[in-house]
This record gives structure tokens, C-alpha cells and sequence, in this order.
């Protein structure tokens, strides 16, 4: 299964921008597992938005 390149170029750049990881090791990380840190780091960010 493929995945829009869009959206894993935003998924890409969402958690690039938040944890400094690289662009390949990012794209090595299996779908649902990158859509896990993207849940997690919105996560956060609402948590610290709350505070």
C-alpha cells in the first residue's frame, strides 16, 4: 500500500519540525508508526497549549 505523497510529506514535516529527526529516518519508520508520533506530538502540543 502507498500513501499520498502529500500527506507523508506533511507527516514528514510535522515531526521534523517538532523532534529534529531526519527526513530518512522518518520515511523509515513503518505508516503507522510515523501517524503514532503524529498523534503523540499533537498530543503534547494541546497539553502545552493548555497550561
Amino acid at each position: 500500500m502507498t500513501h499520498p505523497a502529500g500527506r507523508l510529506r506533511e507527516e514528514s514535516a510535522y515531526i521534523a519540525y517538532h523532534f529534529h529527526w531526519a527526513y530518512a529516518d522518518i520515511l523509515g519508520l513503518p505508516h503507522g508508526e510515523r501517524r503514532a508520533w503524529v498523534r503523540e506530538i499533537a498530543r503534547l502540543n494541546q497539553a502545552r497549549a493548555e497550561n
